[in-house]
């Protein structure tokens, strides 16, 4: 809750005019708790899940068939039922799993530092945090998804995740509670060790989900702007990791390759595309 009664005072305490987008965020903001707007980003990671993977799933159902020459495991079909059975499993782990640490956590979001006052941050401030969100969670990520790996965590959590050995959008968040919780640490590591404004925090984490749905698509498609991010990973790299399965050594991270490069967990998803190549030159 902002601590201005109107627009004229809070201009008369920042000294200066408040942008169009300061009015928008005090129109909306000042008479709403704290606590309410930290529990809007479970709202907004539910929302964007839901919307972000229709065109995969439209494309999926067969409804644009000139799109099949992009599907990167063109001989596994889904279907739409299957689909659904993914949406709930999902919906229901954001209620009952995710849901509940995010309400709790309101008190940590104090402390940290997240505010949600004016002014609102500037753009090149919110591009540099989420940038550093990013390297940070992808490497956390790295490390903590090849332990996943290990025999008795993947037997007992993160094999769930590999049921889709042809990942689809919507599998996405598809797993054990457990690695929902695990994994969600990294997402909050940024934001604890970078805090920042409460719309970056939101931003963060849409654009987290809406990386995942990407990656996890199915589906390498040559216009997404994603592929001029250096080192970025995206739907066939990490496709590779779902098609390998259990006995994958390759491709842990989540965003990009460098982690796997330097380490030299990339060393299968090199000779699988080296084959590939070679078979498409015959």
């Amino acid at each position: 809750m902002l601590p201005y009664q109107s627009l004229e005072e809070a201009e008369e305490a920042l000294g200066r005019a408040l942008s169009v987008a300061e009015k928008l965020w005090f129109q909306y903001s000042a008479r709403k708790p704290d606590f309410i707007l930290h529990c809007h980003n479970i709202l907004f990671v539910m929302l964007f899940y839901t919307l972000a993977p229709l065109p995969y799933v439209f494309i999926g159902l067969g409804w644009f068939k000139n799109m099949d020459k992009f599907k990167i495991q063109p001989k596994v079909n889904d279907c739409f039922s299957n689909m659904f059975k993914c949406y709930k499993h999902v919906m229901r782990t954001f209620v009952l799993v995710v849901g509940p640490p995010q309400v709790i956590s309101y008190p940590t979001i104090q402390w940290i530092g997240i505010r949600t006052s004016l002014p609102l941050p500037s753009l090149s401030e919110v591009f540099w945090q989420i940038v550093v969100y990013f390297i940070i969670e992808d490497f956390s990520n790295y490390w903590i998804h090849r332990m996943l790996h290990t025999k008795w965590a993947y037997k007992k959590i993160h094999r769930v995740h590999h049921e889709y050995t042809a990942p689809i959008g919507l599998a996405a968040p598809y797993a054990h509670w457990a690695e929902i919780l695990i994994l969600g640490l990294p997402s909050f590591l940024g934001p604890t060790l970078v805090p920042g404004h409460i719309v970056t925090y939101w931003l963060w984490f849409i654009l987290r989900q809406l990386e995942a749905i990407e990656t996890h698509s199915g589906y390498s498609l040559p216009w997404t702007p994603t592929k001029y991010i250096p080192f970025y990973g995206g739907a066939e790299y990490h496709d590779y990791h779902h098609f390998v399965g259990e006995q994958s050594k390759s491709n842990f991270a989540s965003i990009f390759t460098y982690c796997d490069y330097i380490y030299g967990t990339n060393k299968g998803y090199r000779s699988h595309k080296q084959v590939l190549g070679k078979v498409k030159s015959l």
